[in-house]
């Protein structure tokens, strides 16, 4: 902390309120923060300072949202989130940080097409009058397939660069949530998800005493994010959700490929 500018502090500080707004109305525009967060730190520290922000964003988010949480489609995505987890955090004992931002970014900007691809295709033959929406009926193969590999790469990058978030918000979009369902869903899972990355984390050295006095004066700023954010997103309609939600996707993914 000591060697931060006054203006770094305040990119930091902006970008922590940015964690609370993305929890609570659009999930995945929280790669920003993590383009923030690496350019004013070290990029694999960052990580580190940035996962504890992101728990508090998750538990403000769960406490608004934990009622439109759809618990059989985070059931399924578990197990292979576990996978990615353990996968994620051997590539990061070998991998440096032009490797890490090059690999996610790449992910990112290739599975927002694919995402925007399969929503136009699934318009096109769509019953008129249809709502999409999850539902609790038995999941087809494909969809079980579908589950295990965005949970692999949502387990890969969240635990690589707290990249999670677009891929968890790519493979709702695709499952047909809507926005309330979206956000609850999603919530609940990142709670469970960050909290289980910690010990990884510490194992790395990527969280220590150093990189925690700097979250708790980050911290106070994730509340009025968050509040801002919850007044919004009842004003956000559904496609606009989306909309933004693939946008943000985009322009993190061509963050981290273009620094």
């Amino acid at each position: 902390m000591d060697t931060l500018t006054l203006w770094q502090l305040a990119a930091l500080a902006a970008a922590s309120a940015l964690v609370g707004f993305s929890k609570t109305a659009v999930s995945g525009a929280n790669t920003i923060s993590l383009a923030v967060f690496a350019a004013v730190l070290p990029a694999r520290e960052s990580t580190g300072v940035l996962l504890p922000i992101l728990i508090a964003g998750d538990v403000l988010a769960v406490l608004v949202y934990r009622r439109h949480a759809h618990w059989p489609t985070l059931l399924r995505l578990f197990p292979a989130v576990a996978a990615g987890v353990v996968a994620g955090t051997l590539f990061m004992m070998w991998a440096d940080d032009a490797t890490v931002r090059t690999s996610i970014g790449a992910i990112l900007v290739f599975m927002a097409g694919i995402t925007v691809w399969r929503r136009r295709r699934a318009e096109a033959v769509a019953e008129p009058g249809a709502e999409p929406g999850a539902d609790d009926r038995p999941p087809t193969a494909g969809e079980r397939l579908k589950a295990r590999s965005y949970g692999v790469l949502g387990g890969f990058t969240t635990m690589v660069a707290n990249a999670g978030g677009p891929v968890m918000s790519l493979y709702l979009l695709s499952a047909g949530f809507r926005k309330l369902g979206f956000l609850g869903t999603s919530a609940s899972f990142f709670l469970i998800v960050n909290t289980s990355k910690v010990p990884f984390s510490v194992g790395l050295g990527l969280i220590d005493g150093h990189s925690l006095l700097l979250d708790a004066c980050l911290l106070a700023f994730v509340l009025p994010g968050a509040w801002i954010g919850r007044k919004c997103v009842d004003r956000i309609n559904q496609r606009l959700f989306e909309r933004i939600v693939l946008a943000a996707t985009v322009v993190g993914g061509l963050q981290l490929l273009l620094t």
